[in-house]
């Protein structure tokens, strides 16, 4: 099942897209699509009312499509997760997974405008898959539970400032936090639906040139290994966000290759959850 929220920034409304395309409305059923919601069984309320064709089918035309999850109560990331990207940036093998926040404001539609801060030369891209948190969790105790507390998937652009983050500060957050920096979505595409986490394609392309072309089984550290070690250290909370690293093919990584400019065209998919589309302007 595919969860998503339409409307102006705001204003957004839950709704579920069918196979074949259509949106249903889901506002009654809830207001959001949450914590919330996803913490009170709303997937498994969503799917029973798709099955028994109660909900009211929404005008498409012309809505804009927000992230599939209200501003999320955080955002954790993972860096340095993929061998072929740690290779590229001349990065060692993490014996651990490279843990950083990035501020959930930066939570913004897949295909609504993305800012290029102030000052800024390094913009790059990265494309990744988030996890959704659907039920609280703390100190799992291994790969089975974690996989019982996902609510889903989404496509994410990790969007970075190069010298703002290795730069300036020792520590990543300035150069991952700034406005617009993390489109989120089309959907959330349910657990069931995705299916193995580790067999999804990642492609990304800047102005019609391809860019990454990466594949989750590249991971270091997969998916379920992620989230039972976050427990350990952290509560994840019903609609938490978690950013599972980027392939091989950002700018950082390609000598010669330009930083995204005001103007630019970022095209971004992962197999299965749809795909992205962003422009940039200046901030």
């Amino acid at each position: 099942m595919k969860l998503l929220r339409v409307g102006a920034p705001g204003e957004e409304r839950p709704a579920v897209r069918t196979d074949d395309g259509r949106l249903l409305d889901l506002s009654s059923l809830t207001s959001d699509v949450d914590g919330t919601f996803l913490a009170s069984d709303g997937v498994d309320r969503a799917r029973a009312a798709l099955a028994q064709g109660s909900l009211p089918e929404l005008d498409a035309d012309g809505l804009r499509i927000g992230a599939p999850v209200a501003r999320p109560g955080k955002v954790v990331c993972i860096g340095l997760n993929y061998r072929d990207h740690a290779a590229e940036t001349g990065a060692a093998i993490p014996p651990r997974p490279v843990v950083f926040m990035k501020d959930p404001g930066t939570v913004v539609g897949p295909y609504d405008e993305v800012l290029v801060p102030r000052g800024s030369v390094k913009t790059d891209w990265e494309v990744e898959l988030a996890v959704v948190i659907g039920r609280r969790a703390r100190y799992l105790d291994g790969p089975e539970a974690a996989r019982a507390v996902i609510a889903g998937y989404a496509i994410s652009h990790d969007v970075s400032e190069r010298e703002f983050q290795l730069e300036y500060s020792p520590q990543w957050d300035l150069g991952k936090s700034c406005e617009t920096f993390n489109p989120l979505g089309p959907w959330l595409v349910t657990a069931d639906e995705v299916g193995d986490p580790q067999d999804l394609g990642l492609h990304l392309s800047v102005n019609g040139v391809k860019r990454q072309d990466g594949h989750t089984s590249d991971m270091i550290f997969p998916v379920d290994h992620i989230v039972a070690y976050l427990s350990q250290y952290m509560v994840l909370e019903p609609g938490d966000v978690i950013n599972t690293g980027t392939p091989a093919g950002v700018a950082l990584g390609l000598p010669g290759t330009p930083f995204l400019r005001p103007g630019d065209t970022v095209e971004l998919s992962i197999d299965g959850l749809g795909g992205q589309r962003q422009t940039f302007a200046q901030a």
